[in-house]
């Protein structure tokens, strides 16, 4: 496989997970922004914070009109991580390797792509009908994973495609998990209703899980086991890392060229490091350290992929 066609790949399953990821913390925020409780004052700051690069005063100041937020952060091209600009960026990618895809995967990306331009979704979203635009995207979004599941074949791109999707998973994962815990100061003993908990959960889809699955009130320790630990829980490091090895091993035995064991060496303890990990020792060498390293690491590996296999300077 042409190592550009391979990277079409790659950032195609990034961009539109990315999407997703946007896409679900976005709705959780807007829901719970109606919420006249202390739980839900900071809503919009994680979303804002992560998928924006303004600053603190920026926020702040934006924060006070939630048709402004969901506007900057949907449609506003001036935003690099709009889902406009993200959608834009998974269609480009789509584009170039529409040989390599199925006709109903790119179909769906091409369906995305003309529902975040449509002219008249910044009237939608300053009005009643924010909601129904929102949960249209994500019902989109939901098509395109199930489509690509369904239709793809399980060759060389799938493992491209996967290995990318799940790479933004781990860091998504571990950006959430920042913004969320940085207000406690990282520390787990510093107990927080289920309440203030509800909205990390809800942007993983992974509330009614913690409802059925976690029943001590040691909510911080637990939503922490969750969102890092649970080999179970689809969107947790621990399954992400997984998956992601897997689909990298894939790679390096159909791939086998220079630099891949390095590759291997640098994934692998990065992956062991999650795997192999347990929420005392980290919360006590520092769950913030912890968390940024994890971050680092993956942007290492990805830098270091691209470098491999895509050519990249």
């Amino acid at each position: 496989m042409l190592s550009r066609i391979a990277d079409s790949l790659f950032w195609l399953h990034r961009y539109m997970e990315r999407a997703d990821g946007l896409l679900r913390l976005l709705k959780t925020s807007y829901i719970l922004s109606f919420d006249k409780v202390e739980a839900s004052s900071i809503t919009w700051e994680p979303a804002l914070k992560i998928f924006t690069s303004l600053s603190a005063e920026e926020i702040a100041a934006l924060q006070s009109s939630d048709t402004v937020v969901l506007q900057y952060l949907l449609t506003d091209v001036d935003n690099q991580n709009s889902l406009k600009v993200i959608i834009t960026r998974a269609r480009e990618n789509a584009r170039g390797v529409q040989d390599q895809i199925t006709k109903e995967v790119w179909e769906q990306v091409n369906q995305m792509y003309h529902l975040i331009n449509d002219a008249s979704l910044p009237d939608k979203l300053a009005g009643p009908d924010a909601i129904v635009a929102i949960d249209a995207l994500i019902s989109s979004s939901d098509q395109f994973i199930g489509i690509t599941d369904s239709t793809m074949p399980r060759g060389q791109g799938w493992n491209y495609m996967n290995l990318g999707k799940y790479i933004e998973r781990c860091l998504l994962t571990a950006e959430f998990a920042l913004a969320f815990f940085r207000p406690l100061d990282f520390d787990l003993n510093n107990e927080q209703d289920i309440l203030y908990w509800r909205s990390l959960l809800l942007a993983l889809s992974g509330y009614e899980l913690h409802l059925k699955n976690y029943n001590s009130q040691n909510h911080n320790w637990n939503v922490a086991t969750q969102v890092l630990f649970d080999k179970n829980f689809p969107r947790s490091l621990y399954y992400a890392t997984d998956r992601a090895v897997r689909y990298l091993s894939e790679i390096v035995e159909q791939n086998p060229v220079a630099g891949t064991p390095a590759l291997n060496r640098m994934f692998g303890r990065l992956c062991s490091s999650v795997k192999f990990a347990e929420l005392e020792m980290v919360a006590e060498a520092g769950l913030e350290k912890y968390l940024l390293r994890v971050r680092k690491e993956l942007n290492e590996f990805s830098r270091l992929f691209g470098q491999v296999y895509f050519s990249y300077a």
